[in-house]
């Protein structure tokens, strides 16, 4: 039987958990978070599927690619848009409340960048029940989870470049652990949380397992693509759902007027926006001729949201919006089987590259992506650890894990990390954002090679052992500066435009690639960027 130890306990790693549990493995999910708070909760507007005679799957194919800008890769992409409904009908058949049509059918509605109705949708809510449906499958199946578990480092046999296992921080106990396993899934989302408050991401999406894989010996690829979704909460940055545009809701300047297509692709729209926020003016998203009792039911979250966080009603207001920081196209890079480029160390969900959504993601795709990917990789984990045991010897990394925690206890807390945090954000929003130049690139490398000198003086003010969250938010803080100068170098590296990745003073293109920009770590700690074929 094998051992599989999934890190990350959202929608990806969740899905992969009973894959790998249907296999006959041994799943162990590891978190740092627990299971109903993970990213997935925020996902609103739906999960595509070709269900009716209505749409085919090779439109479905045809928008992905489209949206991608020429980086998604085809074989990838019709293997996941040829399992969605499959995908669709396992979610079904384990309990996933589907919103339902006149006919009892699954609702579907259209989202940007769609040539037809297709998200299949549970309200709004439709990641967070089917979050919440996943967690009650792995509760039922026996899946053992280990909650409070900051991941530090994966366990790598650097001779033989198989992953052993990884280690963690207790955040409980303040205890340093090892999980050895036969197979690792990296299930840890993406790095939204470092553009900070102009993310519609939690604090969690910190990157942490991107920065454990990179410093393991995986490669990054196309980490310069974020996408920002064109309609966020203009005084928080919460997103509102596609799902209010897909309803039919409009994009409104200052003067009234609808300015562009708002189904068009996010990073279309999202710069629109931005243009038209730039010139001086607001911009609202308006859903109010659509009624108190369609947003009633279809949209009720939405109404929340903002007269929760933004003191207005759209059933009688416009809503005041803004793009935010939203989505990390860009991930470890995994073959068709979802492994990295470490033996036994798979990858899926957000913190993936599994090349289904190249510059640009076609808003639906992701819970999609979670679930088709996730049973995927669950199985072959599953499989490869059964046919290739890993190494019980000794491997050093928790005793050096072990000496890192002990040691950052000495850092001095002459600078606040959480100010440089800040800084990190507003500049990256600034200028590693929807809009993007060569001086500005190289301005925020500069800021953040310095923080990289700083970081031993930037300790975390809280001396003690037991449940301390400075210690690990000064972690997660170093996960981002490393991130941060990965994203910087790739994006300075790729001089045109492509989806998200605008650059004012490069082309636009939009032609077929074959390859990406990869990122991998030297010996030394030198960052060497390639591009693979």
């Amino acid at each position: 039987m094998a051992k599989v130890l999934i890190i990350g306990s959202g929608g990806a790693g969740l899905v992969s958990a009973l894959s790998a549990h249907e296999k006959g493995a041994e799943v162990i999910v590891a978190s740092k978070t627990l299971p109903t708070r993970s990213q997935t909760s925020m996902a609103q507007g739906g999960m595509n599927a070709v269900l009716g005679s209505d749409d085919a799957i090779e439109n479905h194919i045809e928008d992905t690619l489209r949206s991608s800008a020429g980086l998604g890769d085809e074989s990838q992409i019709t293997f996941m848009c040829e399992r969605a409904p499959e995908a669709l009908r396992w979610c079904d058949s384990i309990g996933l409340p589907f919103s339902r049509d006149e006919s009892g059918e699954i609702a579907r509605r259209r989202l940007g960048g769609a040539s037809a109705p297709r998200a299949c949708y549970a309200q709004d809510y439709t990641g967070l029940k089917l979050l919440h449906t996943l967690y009650d499958q792995c509760l039922k199946a026996g899946i053992e989870f280990k909650n409070d578990r900051f991941l530090l480092n994966l366990s790598v046999d650097k001779m033989t470049n198989r992953v052993l296992g990884a280690s963690f921080l207790h955040v409980e106990t303040g205890e340093v652990e090892e999980i050895r396993a036969d197979t690792v899934i990296l299930a840890t989302g993406g790095y939204g949380a470092l553009y900070g408050k102009h993310s519609t991401n939690s604090a969690q999406a910190s990157g942490d397992g991107l920065a454990a894989a990179v410093r393991a010996g995986a490669r990054l690829a196309d980490m310069e693509f974020i996408q920002f979704h064109p309609t966020a909460l203009k005084g928080s940055s919460i997103l509102i759902s596609e799902s209010a545009r897909g309803a039919g809701g409009y994009l409104l300047n200052a003067e009234n007027e609808r300015f562009t297509d708002e189904l068009a692709p996010r990073d279309i729209v999202a710069r629109a926006i931005h243009d038209e926020i730039n010139r001086g003016g607001s911009v609202y998203l308006d859903i109010r001729h659509l009624g108190e009792a369609f947003i009633n039911h279809e949209l009720p979250q939405e109404r929340k949201l903002a007269q929760l966080y933004e003191g207005v009603d759209p059933v009688h207001e416009r809503i005041p919006i803004k793009p935010s920081a939203h989505y990390s196209m860009g991930g470890i890079e995994v073959n068709a089987d979802c492994m990295s480029s470490v033996s036994g160390l798979f990858a899926v969900g957000e913190c993936a590259n599994h090349k289904t959504h190249g510059a640009n993601r076609l808003g639906g795709n992701s819970l999609l992506e979670l679930v088709v990917f996730g049973r995927h990789c669950g199985a072959k984990a599953a499989e490869y650890g059964a046919k290739n045991p890993a190494s019980s010897a000794d491997n050093p990394q928790l005793a050096k894990d072990t000496n890192f925690v002990r040691g950052v206890m000495y850092f001095t807390n002459q600078i606040d990390f959480y100010q440089k945090q800040e800084m990190l954000a507003n500049i990256f929003y600034n200028n590693v954002g929807l809009v993007r130049d060569d001086m500005g690139l190289k301005a925020v490398l500069g800021a953040i090679r310095q923080m990289q000198k700083e970081l031993p003086f930037m300790g975390p003010r809280d001396k003690s052992k037991v449940c301390n969250s400075n210690l690990v938010e000064f972690i997660e803080f170093g996960n981002k500066v490393e991130l941060a100068e990965i994203i910087v170098v790739s994006a300075i590296s790729r001089v045109e435009s492509r989806g998200a990745h605008y650059r004012l003073d490069a082309p636009i293109r939009n032609d077929r690639m074959f390859g990406a920009h990869t990122i991998t770590w030297k010996e030394d700690g030198v960052l060497c960027a390639d591009f693979i074929q």
